[in-house]
């Protein structure tokens, strides 16, 4: 029998889960032809948040509430709710409302119709902050030009992916990386959907500046050699230079131009040399440390409450 698991990772939203669930069972939930259980995993909230989904819980009995034990992450949330689902097949619901909620019976139906492993919910209009669009197509345009090719143009925030892919998901159990980057670097048949974005009404957002710029280096380190691929071509164009500078020193000085060796030439060399010396360290202090913490086998989420009893330890059962 089909069934479809709706993952929803909560962060401080409390206010929007009751006016979520009566959305969803408007538009969603009375309408599907198949079993379905709604997954929602308390991402460390301390506004009361776990105590609501355990309170709508016990008015539909196909929610599940999972709490990890602090604030792990969006992604890690995702993952933890993968992880406890049983469906056939998985979505993923914002508990912001920003997403249509009928943007998941467009997903399924494309997903029955042409049975593909992955449908992306792209977005292809946004009701937000001139800022708020220009930086998340920025991130989308930098991650389809140099990081992963199939990154849909404006990016995606939803998705509904089949249980291959679920069990794949699992499988890999990285940390500091990208839920989405996994799901378009699985390289599953894919296809899309489209909505619009609207502005978020309750509540407030908790994505903060350091969050995505952890994603953004996130996204890079884990999917690309482009980092040490820069300071490579950095380090032969400083290296071409120092050696034309070199020859021109020398003959300068063979025919007697120089007399005195010039300080500006020197404080710029060694400035500039530094400085790439900084930045290669830099990047490959990146990947030495996520590297690291991977070798350290931490999990990526640790399952505090559920309705089995059952903490997580590592990502499995």
């Amino acid at each position: 029998m089909e069934k479809i698991s709706i993952i929803i990772p909560v962060y401080f939203n409390k206010e929007s889960l009751k006016p979520l669930y009566d959305d969803m069972k408007e538009k969603v939930l009375t309408k599907l032809e198949c079993e379905y259980e709604i997954v929602m995993v308390d991402d460390g909230s301390t506004d009361g948040s776990y105590d609501e989904i355990c309170r709508l819980s016990k008015i539909d009995d196909k929610i599940i509430p999972v709490k990890l034990s602090r604030n792990f992450g969006q992604h890690a949330a995702i993952l933890a709710g993968l992880s406890k689902c049983t469906g056939t097949c998985a979505t993923m619901k914002a508990a912001d409302l920003q997403e249509p909620s009928e943007m998941i019976l467009d997903m399924l139906n494309k997903y029955k119709e042409t049975s593909c492993k992955v449908v992306l919910g792209i977005r292809q209009e946004r009701d937000e902050s001139f800022s708020r669009v220009f930086f998340g197509d920025l991130y989308s345009a930098i991650m389809k030009k140099f990081i992963l090719k199939n990154m849909p143009k404006g990016g995606f925030d939803c998705f509904l992916i089949d249980r291959q892919v679920i069990d794949v998901l699992n499988m890999m159990e990285e940390k500091n990386t990208s839920l989405m980057g996994q799901i378009l670097w699985s390289g599953f048949k894919t296809e899309k959907v489209y909505y619009k974005r609207q502005r978020r009404e309750i509540g407030k957002s908790k994505w903060t500046l350091s969050k995505k710029v952890k994603l953004f280096f996130d996204s890079i380190f884990g999917f690309s050699y482009l980092p040490i691929n820069l300071i490579s071509v950095a380090g032969a164009i400083f290296f071409l230079c120092a050696m034309i500078g070199l020859i021109y020193v020398l003959i300068a000085k063979v025919v007697g131009h120089i007399d005195v060796e010039g300080y500006t030439t020197i404080i710029i060399v060694l400035l500039l040399g530094f400085g790439v010396t900084m930045l290669s360290l830099g990047v490959i202090g990146g990947y030495i440390w996520r590297l690291f913490d991977a070798v350290r086998k931490r999990p990526p989420f640790i399952i505090d409450e559920s309705p089995d009893k059952i903490t997580k330890k590592n990502g499995h059962e």
